[in-house]
């Protein structure tokens, strides 16, 4: 016997689990050898599980290669995937590539790194002058008397770390800090190449009083980076050399713990990755999202560390 539903029934078996639509969206990192997005990705599955109807998948470029990553979009947008939610490597690539998504009637958020220029639909993630900012004044308070100071950035296209950039020198202008030429050097999100980086800015100025990286890339590489610190250890406990880090990963907590640096002011990346999911279902939805979600800051110095490691 043929079994009949009515409108009604067929609505509401709809409006059940198992009849929900199911999505696939992509968050693609600038370099997937950067612990931080690891956090991002944990984010973004979390919320994927608790949501139960979107499958999140997250895939990027091995190192920092912004022609790479485009590529990697690129391929999504053959798949026709439901969303992207993107860490800009590099501002004029990456906005072409987000109008190609766009055209394919693909929704496109960024997160950590805009292109807001672009026809991304939102950001979500740092107030990154304000991040720099913030850096600079940690600086600032810790070694008032101020010295010769550097920084260490990561891809030179990254629009996120150039306002990081121009928020340190805002936070430091008018003090009795002054950054040396060459600054900032470009790591590409290389962690040894960070390490490597932090010792030619030690050699080139011998009275270097402070080294501040934008990214926690550095510290990326504990066992280099302890290596590096530990030549300066009786200069950083004297209130001689001085090291402000960006983020707050779990080995950067421990080498701050072990005084191997003097303050650090951290992100929020695995609310990030929760984030975008919220963000990219809502618009698969209909609904109206902000354009700017801002996560958030933690400073931390040797007073509350304890605390942030459990």
């Amino acid at each position: 016997m043929r079994k009949t539903f009515s409108v009604a029934a067929v609505l509401a078996m709809m409006a059940t689990p198992g009849f929900a639509q199911n999505y696939k969206f992509v968050i693609v990192p600038k370099a997937m050898n950067n612990p931080f997005f690891d956090f991002a990705r944990d984010g973004c599955q979390k919320r994927a599980k608790e949501l139960g109807n979107i499958e999140c998948i997250y895939k990027g470029p091995v190192e920092h290669e912004p022609a790479t990553q485009a590529q990697i979009i690129q391929d999504f947008i053959t798949q026709k995937v439901d969303g992207l939610a993107i860490s800009v490597a590099d501002v004029a690539a990456m906005t072409k590539s987000i109008e190609a998504a766009n055209a394919a009637g693909i929704a496109v958020i960024t997160f950590d790194a805009d292109a807001p220029g672009s026809k991304r639909i939102a950001y979500i993630g740092t107030d990154n002058k304000e991040f720099g900012v913030q850096l600079g004044k940690q600086l600032l308070k810790l070694r008032p008397d101020g010295g010769k100071y550097a920084m260490i950035s990561g891809g030179p296209g990254a629009k996120n770390l150039a306002e990081r950039v121009d928020g340190v020198r805002e936070a430091l202008k008018g003090s009795k800090w002054t950054e040396v030429g060459g600054s900032p050097t470009f790591c590409n999100d290389d962690p040894a190449l960070g390490v490597q980086q932090m010792t030619d800015l030690r050699t080139a100025t011998p009275d270097l009083a402070a080294i501040v990286p934008i990214g926690g890339w550095p510290m990326f590489a504990p066992e280099g980076f302890k290596a590096f610190a530990s030549k300066s250890k009786k200069d950083i406990d004297a209130g001689k050399f001085t090291l402000v880090v960006a983020d707050t990963l779990r080995m950067q907590l421990e080498l701050l713990n072990e005084g191997y640096a003097n303050a650090l002011i951290g992100q929020r990346p695995f609310e990030m990755g929760e984030k975008a999911m919220d963000t990219l279902l809502a618009i698969k939805k209909g609904q109206k999202v902000p354009q700017i979600i801002y996560t958030g800051l933690d400073v931390v110095t040797k007073d509350n560390v304890a605390a942030m490691l459990k």
